[in-house]
C-alpha cells in the first residue's frame, strides 16, 4: 500500500510539473503571437508609408483644364511624377497631369475652376491627392 501511495505522489508531482510547463508554454506562445503583425498589414497592396494626403483644392485661372499645380515637396512625399489623382468626397475623381513647382505651398493643389464648377466643387475644398 505504501508503494501505491509513493507512485500516486510521483504521478501527482509529474502532473503538476506538466501543468506548470504547459502554462509557461501558453504564456510564451501568447507573447510570440503578439509580436506578429495582423494579416491586413502583411498582405496589403499599398507600400509602407503615406501614399495619399488630404489637402486644400484651390482655383487658379492660369492652370490648364487638364493640369494640376502641386509643390515639389508634396510631389516627392507622395511619389508623384506625371499624373495625379484628386478625389473630393462625394463629388468626383479627377486624373490630371501634374505640374510640379517650387513656388506652390505644400498644403494646396491648384486646378482650373471650370471643370471643378461643373461638378459642384468649390474653391478651398478639402480633397485627397495621390499618385497615379
Amino acid at each position: 500500500m505504501n508503494e501505491n501511495v509513493g507512485q500516486s505522489e510521483e504521478n501527482m508531482s509529474s502532473d503538476n510539473t506538466t501543468e506548470s510547463i504547459e502554462k509557461q508554454e501558453k504564456v510564451d506562445i501568447k507573447k510570440l503571437l503578439s509580436v506578429i503583425p495582423p494579416p491586413a498589414t502583411l498582405f496589403s497592396k499599398q507600400k509602407q508609408g503615406s501614399r495619399e494626403k488630404r489637402i486644400r483644392l484651390r482655383y487658379d485661372q492660369s492652370v490648364k483644364t487638364d493640369e494640376a499645380k502641386i509643390s515639389s515637396s508634396l510631389a516627392r512625399e507622395l511619389g508623384i511624377r506625371e499624373y495625379v489623382e484628386i478625389s473630393v468626397t462625394g463629388k468626383k475623381r479627377f486624373r490630371l497631369k501634374a505640374v510640379i513647382s517650387d513656388s506652390i505651398p505644400s498644403d494646396a493643389v491648384y486646378i482650373n475652376p471650370e471643370p471643378a464648377k461643373r461638378f459642384g466643387i468649390s474653391d478651398n475644398s478639402i480633397c485627397t491627392i495621390r499618385a497615379v
